[in-house]
């Protein structure tokens, strides 16, 4: 049960919170009264406003569409006017660039592209709109005049601008100064660089909008022309120098090496001058066997002394004009070899330039027109040197496969440059200068096996036979020639072998050694085949000189003929590389000539039996010491006196007329000679010194022991 206390406050309690909410609830329905209100209020106001927005909306639509209308009208208006004013001026082009047009683009090129631009406009305007109209033929006419001025000025531009390069400045180019470590790479400016501008402007133009080819011909025409023009003057500049000098200059490089002044001697091809003036005076009165002579030339580095013992003035002075020829081959030819060089540097320099200016489907075609010229010049000119070999060979002067071999390595040495640059020309273009090297070995290799032929073949001419027996000029000039090899050896090589001459001289031929070209044979192949043909000359001439010595009445002036030539070719081969490329295919050279001089030495020494077999005592009457002897024996010995005296006076006599250059071989055969007759007759005086077999010893008893060595001492020497 609650207690009453406790309901009381709890019904006090719900009381007061009843009332509470009694007062809310009065709260919120008062507040929802005067909402009401304001809703009634505000739905009034709304729908006012909107009644009045549908009066304003129903007066205004009609104004703003009536404006739109005003402004479409308007604009179109516009634009009419526009179109007419466009379409006028077309009609005024011709008119407002007649003045531009007839002045030409002469420094004005943008501007003068500009009215072409405005003619070419309106001549498309109205081939589209009007045909037939008059004005389409005036701007037509008006577009090709411009169009003419623009391929005049192309060709005016090329025309003034376009300068052969100086000769000096290809030379630095091509770098022949070899006093510089290190080339600086030349660039060739063939035009200003706002000539070049203008000139690539103008072809891009005549490629897109003039469709006309024909200033492409005039570009490779012209230049074509200057790199011709530059080739040529740099022979000129060859010749001049030559002339003058001797030496080439080139001011260029002054401004490399603090303004000091440059002389630039041109790379030699080879020292052939020699060769060629003795291989000349050789084929001219040696081979063809029409004059004979001794005149020789020492061989440099050797104990030598060839002094011309029958000397010949017509001789002499022919050797002096072609001397003077050889100075002026010899410029031909570096003048040759540095314009082939020269050629592939203004190829690529021009191919560089003209990509700029055509158009890179037309290139090819274009740079192989241009230096069509050049090419075929100096193509004709290497045709005219193998022609010139072939005529000279023709007349035994073998001298002209020299001339072949520089420009022939040179030729070799530039082809993957030239085939480089000549990428993408026609077969014909590429073809010319492996046809060209095809026929510098075909004639040089012709040249090669004809002059092995020509040594052993010389004709064996008693009036062309040195009378001291000294050296030959035909062994002389074979070992000079054979010398020459020395700088051309892979050329020389290469010549044997792109004949296939291998066959000729039973080389077996190692697949490895060849490629598919028949000129393609490895350096090593080469080097055995052209050691073969040294052998093959050698052998040729050891023949010929055996021959040769038969001609010589004297046996022991034929030994010493002998022992002189093999002495010289195996001194000169010690001498040069030549033994070591011998050696190459015959590894017994050296001692097979060696072998042959001592035979030479024996065969001269037997000519001393004569005088001494009778120093002997073979039929000598045998004798006491003491004893008288018989008129008979008396007689005996003093024949054995007269006999030796008088052999040994001829001997001396005939002997000191011949020759030994070599001052080694004279100094030991004189001495080995000296040795052995001293020896002989010191005995044979002992043997007699106590018998008296005459009344007058002096007369028979003539030279003492020491006299007889001092002849013999002189033996050999012409100055004694």
């Amino acid at each position: 049960m609650i207690p009453t206390e406790d309901a009381s406050a709890r019904k006090r309690e719900i009381e007061e919170k009843l009332k509470q909410e009694q007062e809310t609830l009065a709260f919120i329905r008062e507040n929802l009264e005067k909402s009401d209100q304001l809703t009634k209020g505000m739905v009034s106001i709304l729908s006012s406003f909107e009644s009045r927005l549908m009066q304003l909306e129903n007066s205004i639509i009609p104004v703003h569409k009536q404006t739109e209308n005003l402004q479409r009208l308007q604009e179109n208006v516009d634009k009419t006017l526009s179109c007419m004013d466009h379409v006028i001026s077309y009609y005024h082009v011709a008119k407002d660039t007649d003045k531009i047009i007839r002045e030409g683009p002469t420094g004005r090129l943008d501007e003068y592209l500009a009215c072409i631009a405005k003619i070419q406009k309106a001549v498309e305007y109205f081939q589209d709109n009007n045909p037939d109209s008059p004005e389409l033929n005036l701007v037509k006419a008006r577009f090709e005049k411009g169009k003419e001025s623009l391929e005049a000025e192309f060709r005016g531009l090329l025309t003034r601008y376009s300068k052969p390069v100086p000769p000096i400045l290809i030379l630095d180019a091509i770098g022949v100064d070899e006093e510089l470590e290190i080339q600086e790479e030349v660039t060739l400016e063939h035009l200003p660089e706002a000539v070049l501008q203008d000139i690539i402007i103008i072809s891009g133009w005549l490629v897109e909008y003039g469709r006309n080819q024909d200033f492409m011909n005039v570009y490779f025409q012209i230049r074509s022309n200057q790199l011709d023009r530059s080739i040529k003057g740099l022979k000129e500049h060859f010749r001049k120098s030559s002339a003058s000098s001797g030496i080439l200059y080139s001011p260029a490089v002054q401004t490399k090496r603090k303004d000091t002044p440059t002389k630039k001697a041109p790379k030699r091809p080879g020292t052939i001058r020699k060769a060629q003036n003795l291989l000349k005076q050789y084929s001219q009165h040696g081979l063809d066997g029409k004059k004979g002579g001794a005149n020789l030339t020492p061989l440099e580095g050797h104990d030598y002394d060839l002094r011309a013992k029958h000397p010949s003035d017509a001789l002499n002075e022919k050797h002096a004009t072609s001397t003077g020829k050889d100075e002026v081959l010899d410029v031909e030819i570096d003048s040759y070899i540095h314009c082939i060089s020269a050629f592939v540097k203004l190829a690529q320099s021009e191919y560089a330039l003209l990509s700029e200016i055509i158009p890179e489907h037309h290139q090819k075609k274009t740079f192989d027109s241009l230096i069509q010229e050049a090419l075929d010049n100096l193509m004709l000119e290497g045709d005219n040197i193998v022609s010139a070999a072939r005529r000279a060979i023709l007349r035994h002067d073998y001298s002209a496969v020299l001339t072949i071999f520089p420009i022939l390595r040179h030729l070799k040495q530039t082809k993957p440059d030239f085939d480089s640059t000549l990428q993408g020309t026609a077969a014909s273009t590429k073809n010319k200068l492996p046809t060209l090297i095809t026929s510098m070995e075909t004639i040089g290799a012709k040249a090669l096996e004809e002059f092995a032929d020509s040594i052993k073949n010389d004709p064996d001419k008693e009036y062309n036979m040195p009378k001291d027996g000294t050296v030959h000029e035909l062994t002389s000039n074979a070992i000079l020639f054979l010398q020459q090899l020395l700088d051309f050896q892979e050329t020389a090589g290469a010549m044997l072998a792109s004949q296939v001459l291998g066959d000729t001289y039973n080389i077996p031929l190692d697949p490895r050694e060849t490629s598919s070209s028949a000129s393609s044979y490895s350096s090593e192949f080469s080097r055995r085949l052209l050691s073969t043909y040294i052998c093959k000359v050698l052998g040729n001439l050891q023949l010929n000189l055996l021959s040769k010595s038969k001609v010589y009445e004297d046996q022991a002036l034929s030994a010493i003929f002998l022992h002189n030539n093999y002495n010289y070719i195996l001194k000169s081969l010690e001498k040069s590389e030549l033994i070591q490329l011998v050696a190459v295919t015959n590894k017994k050279v050296e001692s097979s000539y060696r072998e042959l001089i001592q035979q030479q030495i024996q065969v001269y020494q037997r000519s001393w039996y004569k005088v001494t077999e009778h120093l002997t005592d073979r039929n000598m009457p045998v004798f006491q010491p003491g004893t008288k002897l018989k008129d008979k024996e008396r007689q005996v010995i003093k024949d054995k006196f007269k006999g030796f005296n008088d052999g040994l006076e001829e001997l001396c006599k005939i002997q000191k007329g011949w020759a030994i250059p070599d001052k080694e071989q004279r100094d030991f055969i004189r001495q080995a000679q000296r040795r052995v007759v001293s020896e002989t007759y010191k005995a044979f005086l002992q043997r007699y010194a106590n018998i008296s077999f005459t009344k007058n010893p002096e007369k028979y008893h003539k030279y003492r022991s020491e006299d007889v060595e001092e002849m013999i001492g002189r033996l050999f020497d012409t100055s004694a």
